[in-house]
């Protein structure tokens, strides 16, 4: 250890977490909300009886999880400007930047895991709540949003968690857009002042201390969650 160059790391300090670390984070957090929220609709559509709604949102699930998600980046990257100047009518691209791009990106390809998630927790609850509803003169989306979905997403919260832990650990390929995330900061700095070691190595400690710590709390907090049955 004797030429691993710490000062670097306390040199670059601030800029890999100002600027690496929020980009990280904020990408996370977008992602995460738009993706339950999505993924919530898609499993809905998925469970529907009206089997064109369903064999649509099967489509797009099977689709995006069949595809590298480097590939969609790279697709939604360059496709984002031309689908926008198509829906407002313009006549060349908009500028949509790496950020939203990518955000729109993690969006739609993590809506269709968390459809899986949300599926597999509307279906853990009984049939027979779902006709107490009906019972009680609600329709089907009354439902779904004040008995079905609450419960589900309490069956769900843990394996929700995790797969935001992934989500945090798979923004590092916005690295292939030239976006300035945590990974795309280290590397900066590491081709900056030739120090590839020490920047990756710290990058690669900061994951792990980061994703163990929240997949600890997720252990603890599916302890602490009584699963209804």
């Amino acid at each position: 250890m004797s030429g691993f160059d710490f000062d670097v790391i306390q040199r670059s300090w601030g800029y890999l977490f100002r600027e690496g670390m929020s980009f990280t984070l904020t990408l996370t957090a977008l992602a995460m909300a738009g993706g339950i929220v999505f993924g919530t609709l898609l499993a809905m559509m998925r469970l529907s009886s009206m089997r064109p709604v369903s064999l649509l949102a099967g489509a797009y699930v099977n689709l995006m999880r069949s595809i590298p998600l480097v590939l969609v980046i790279f697709w939604f990257f360059f496709l984002v400007p031309y689908i926008g100047a198509w829906v407002i009518g313009a006549k060349d691209p908009i500028k949509v930047g790496a950020f939203w791009s990518a955000a729109i990106t993690f969006t739609m390809f993590e809506a269709a895991y968390y459809c899986e998630i949300m599926r597999a927790g509307i279906q853990s609850i009984p049939r027979g709540q779902v006709w107490s509803g009906y019972a009680l003169g609600l329709d089907y989306w009354q439902t779904m949003a004040r008995i079905v979905l609450p419960q589900a997403f309490r069956n769900m919260l843990p394996v929700l968690l995790t797969q935001t832990i992934i989500l945090f650990q798979d923004t590092s390929l916005v690295y292939v857009i030239s976006a300035t995330d945590f990974l795309g900061a280290a590397a900066k700095v590491a081709n900056r002042d030739y120090r590839l070691v020490e920047m990756y190595s710290f990058v690669a400690v900061v994951y792990f201390v980061v994703s163990y710590g929240l997949s600890t709390l997720v252990r603890r907090l599916q302890e602490r969650i009584a699963i209804i049955k």
